[in-house]
């Protein structure tokens, strides 16, 4: 079905950060076919207030709780987005992430208003073998199930996420396609030179504080490369996370006293970050397709990351970086040693990454494939 007469829609996801930082070129694409988008999300903070009223992005609040299992707050949510779609009669609507999926997806399908649904990774449900983790995956599967029935299409942003919401039946594979990631707006994110000094590397890690984001790997792999080389330095940007897989911020502090993290909170711009390191690491569990990873590629920064869907497909082994195993802090450290020990490979290494960046991962070329997707003319 072409969207071809219409002429307005809803981008809805959590965060509204995440809407400029993530999505603002998607919405840009979108609104270049004549559509006016309105975007949705939790209540913007003050200094995004500003941001999009100078922006002129048009924002509705919606309360989303984006971590906890409170029916209550989810009911609300979905008749919060219910209400909005009988208000707005939008042509069609996209909505990234679990929670803007799951009761988006069901409000569009009551309101018969077309669906499109960004997968950006499995999260948390998908993840462990628990008994609970099991119920919880169960759980969310029927939702995504019933949420996305008569969706137009559902975009993944790996192969392997796609595959199994195939396999669990979730949705038809003639529905489901695969964009690489986000997309890096890669002028933005420019090729820098290496820091000058090759005898005290920096190793970066960009991520929200959770477990799963392989950070306590991190810290444990620092402090095995500290214990030989105690003049590298292991930066870590990120907020805190509510999320039951969360890291306290004590044991964060911990790390910092025992001098093998060094920790810099949560960062509008990671550039600088990016910039002042000579390699970027990030250890995950699990991934759609990290855009941290793309970030520091983009600005010539070699990776090491997992061999997990998603973050396996930002880096060429031994051409880029290096991929590790999932949970495995030593051959973490191993890696990082390598790069301490070869430093004149650093170089070649982050320029292929940059190309990768520019071949596969550039923002305009994915959101080409996007609108493509979605058959806006």
């Amino acid at each position: 079905m072409n969207i071809e007469e219409q002429r307005n829609a809803l981008v809805i996801g959590v965060e509204p950060r995440s809407l400029v930082n993530f999505r603002g070129e998607l919405i840009k694409a979108i609104e270049a076919k004549a559509v006016d988008v309105l975007t949705v999300s939790s209540p913007l903070p003050d200094d995004l207030i500003v941001e999009f009223s100078t922006k002129n992005i048009r924002h509705k609040a919606i309360p989303f709780q984006r971590n906890g299992l409170s029916l209550f707050a989810d009911l609300k949510t979905f008749w919060s987005l219910f209400h909005l779609f009988n208000q707005e009669s939008p042509s069609f609507i996209l909505a990234y992430t679990i929670k803007p999926v799951i009761w988006g997806g069901l409000a569009a399908r009551l309101c018969r208003i077309q669906f499109f649904a960004l997968i950006t990774g499995l999260g948390f449900a998908f993840q462990g073998t628990s008994r609970k983790r099991k119920l919880l995956t169960k759980v969310v599967s029927f939702l995504y199930k019933i949420a996305l029935a008569r969706a137009q299409a559902v975009i993944f942003q790996n192969q392997n996420n796609r595959e199994t919401f195939i396999s669990l039946g979730i949705v038809a594979e003639n529905k489901s396609f695969v964009v690489d990631g986000s997309g890096v707006d890669v002028s933005r994110f420019g090729l820098t030179s290496l820091p000058e000094n090759n005898d005290n590397l920096v190793f970066l890690c960009v991520a929200r504080l959770l477990g799963e984001k392989g950070l306590r790997e991190y810290a444990r792999a620092a402090g095995i490369v500290k214990t030989h080389f105690p003049n590298t330095r292991f930066v870590l940007v990120g907020p805190t996370d509510t999320s039951p897989d969360g890291i306290p911020s004590d044991e964060v502090a911990q790390w910092v006293a025992d001098g093998v993290i060094d920790y810099k909170g949560s960062a509008p711009d990671v550039r600088p970050f990016i910039e002042a390191a000579h390699v970027y690491v990030l250890a995950s569990y699990h991934e759609g397709l990290p855009r941290s990873s793309i970030e520091a590629m983009a600005m010539g920064r070699s990776v090491i990351t997992t061999v997990v869907p998603g973050c396996r497909e930002t880096v060429v082994e031994g051409v880029n970086g290096f991929l590790i195993p999932v949970a495995d802090a030593e051959s973490l450290a191993k890696k990082m040693i390598w790069f301490i020990k070869h430093p004149e490979q650093m170089r070649q290494m982050g320029l292929a990454s940059r190309k990768i960046a520019e071949e596969r991962f550039d923002v305009h070329t994915v959101n080409a494939r996007m609108v493509e997707i979605m058959k806006i003319k």
